[in-house]
């Protein structure tokens, strides 16, 4: 599960001017909520509509965006209203962010191959309710949980007595390579190969 996003630096990047000016918030205490568009006055500083609508599909482009931001980028890019395109840059991007983050964490609780340390820390994201937090778990803490849990996994398999030559072998490769990449690739991949 791919989880890295780049769409929010490049609409930041389009709309640095604007987003300095005004920051959103969103309370830690609050779920996500749906957020009504508010008149947003156009100046010179402002970027133009052909801006607004490249940084959405910028947004749209990137694979891991998720279904409520994706929805609702198509919903503004059909609609046409830069005043519309501005605000959800401004503020309702980062709620609908929000949103997909909660769902892919959440994901993360049914998925049977989530270990010890993944479920730990998706639950305290979850108690915590921080979309800020949650954010940047996906983004780092993710990749460094799931490495560890797959360090246990690992070791379990090394720990039986009966394995193969060939798979032992692999295993004491992935972790000597102790990269999350290359545990998550023995784990998927080379131990039904050696096997």
């Amino acid at each position: 599960m791919r989880l890295h996003r780049a769409a929010p630096a490049l609409a930041v990047g389009v709309l640095a001017p604007v987003l300095l000016i005004t920051t959103p918030s969103v309370a830690a205490t609050a779920a996500p909520t749906a957020v009504t568009a508010p008149a947003v006055s156009l100046s010179a500083d402002d970027p133009d509509a052909d801006d607004l609508r490249v940084a959405i599909a910028r947004i749209l482009a990137d694979p891991d965006s998720g279904r409520r931001v994706t929805q609702e980028a198509n919903a503004l890019l059909d609609a046409n209203d830069p005043a519309a395109m501005r605000a959800w840059l401004e503020t309702g991007y980062r709620i609908a962010q929000a949103e997909d983050d909660y769902v892919a964490i959440t994901r993360l609780l049914a998925d049977p191959d989530s270990g010890r340390r993944v479920i730990a820390e998706v639950n305290a994201l979850l108690d915590a309710n921080d979309p800020d937090a949650v954010r940047a778990w996906l983004e780092t803490g993710y990749r460094i949980a799931q490495a560890e849990d797959d360090r246990v996994a690992i070791a379990r398999i090394l720990a039986d007595p009966t394995i193969s030559p060939a798979l032992r072998a692999a295993a004491g490769a992935a972790l000597d390579d102790n990269t999350p990449e290359a545990l998550r690739h023995f784990l998927e991949v080379g131990r039904y190969q050696a096997g």
